[in-house]
């Protein structure tokens, strides 16, 4: 439970960089809307009503399940940022070089908006950094200390 409210957290202030990102414009669709729209019936990506709030709900049920992942993989034991960093940008990674483009909802990485995958890839370091911030705030007391 931890690790999810701990994802949830973390994709907030993803989110955030995000929305930044988009007012700056260099986001063009946000991914979420984007996945939203591909999973909804009807033609693929031609807007829909609600795939706002359907991307929405579904990034923070995503971030939310990443974190629980997390929180198992470490198991009980205090990660280091680094390894939030790198667990981050490895969804980024998974997701936007593997099954979004699999998918055929975005290009993948090297093929997409370069100022959207820099929003993207800032985006998961910062979803990565509060993550393990916040699990580990979150579990302070209950943890043995090591070294990952």
């Amino acid at each position: 439970m931890k690790g999810a409210v701990s994802g949830v957290l973390a994709t907030a202030a993803m989110s955030a960089v995000m929305i930044a990102g988009d007012r700056a414009g260099l986001m063009g669709e946000q991914p979420p809307k984007r996945i939203a729209r591909a999973a909804l019936p009807g033609a693929r990506h031609r807007p829909k009503p609600g795939e706002g709030v359907l991307g929405a709900v579904a990034h923070f049920a995503f971030g939310a399940a990443c974190g629980a992942l997390f929180a198992v993989v470490v198991d009980g034991r205090e990660p280091r940022l680094p390894l939030g960093l790198v667990y981050g940008l490895g969804i980024w990674a998974v997701s936007y070089q593997g099954w979004v483009p699999g998918l055929k909802i975005l290009p993948p990485i090297h093929r997409d908006r370069p100022d959207r995958q820099t929003v993207m890839a800032v985006g998961h370091t910062v979803y990565g950094t509060v993550l393990v911030l916040t699990l580990n705030q979150l579990c302070r007391d209950e943890r043995v200390p090591s070294a990952i």
